[in-house]
């Protein structure tokens, strides 16, 4: 039986922190970025953690 590939798109998107948490870029930082505030721009450049009513998801994506 053949292993079982890795979501490609959410390889590209997510990478593994050192303690096994998952993290991700924000959203809405893409385009459409002149009627956004400053502050909102600086903020959503911060990389986060996935929540963890998505963690399971997003890791069965991931580890395959």
């Amino acid at each position: 039986m053949p292993k079982i590939k890795t979501n490609s798109g959410a390889k590209k998107r997510f990478t593994f922190t050192g303690t096994g948490k998952i993290k991700r870029k924000h959203a809405y930082k893409s385009h459409i970025l002149t009627k956004k505030t400053k502050k909102q721009k600086r903020n959503l450049t911060r990389i986060s953690i996935v929540d963890v009513d998505n963690l399971k998801s997003v890791r069965q994506l991931l580890v395959k």
